[in-house]
């Protein structure tokens, strides 16, 4: 897989956020980036499952390894967190879903932070066509998620080596 060169100029529109740079208001910025994404892609979910998730998505966007934001102007229109060779959360803002940010997000992790793995919900399904197109299989299949929800996980690996 090559990047073009388009999308490396795409790149500079994404930036690392350190955990010292993740202030209250981009944070939360995020988590209603997340909540509406989620609201869009995520059918299976419930009011109360998204009630429950916030505070588990806000406190990993403060304390995960790499966090990767997407941003027009200096608007957060989807980002990425990533931590041990896996891609833990990758949202983007409806509006901006289709446009490339996913798969550039998605190739930045591979290509500069050597990710070798995602979780992707199975109800999700054009989140896994997109890692599926990207190179990532499914290795495992378990029927509850990390917290023990019914929601069934697609464990991903990228299938050729970097």
């Amino acid at each position: 897989m090559r990047i073009t060169a388009a999308e490396w100029k795409a790149f500079g529109q994404l930036r690392e956020i350190s955990r010292s740079e993740r202030t209250e208001k981009l944070v939360n910025q995020l988590v209603q980036l997340w909540e509406s994404s989620v609201r869009a892609t995520h059918h299976f979910l419930t009011e109360q499952d998204i009630q429950n998730i916030r505070p588990i998505v806000k406190e990993v966007l403060q304390t995960i390894g790499i966090l990767v934001v997407a941003f027009e102007d200096d608007t957060p229109v989807g980002f990425m967190c990533m931590q041990d060779q896996k891609i833990e959360a990758l949202f983007l803002a409806p509006a901006y879903r289709g446009k490339g940010i996913g798969k550039r997000l998605i190739r930045l992790a591979i290509y500069t932070y050597k990710v070798l793995y995602v979780d992707v919900n199975e109800q999700n399904v054009k989140a896994e066509s997109i890692y599926r197109h990207l190179g990532f299989e499914t290795f495992r299949r378990d029927a509850v998620d990390d917290q023990g929800n019914p929601f069934p996980i697609l464990r991903m690996k990228l299938n050729y080596p970097l």
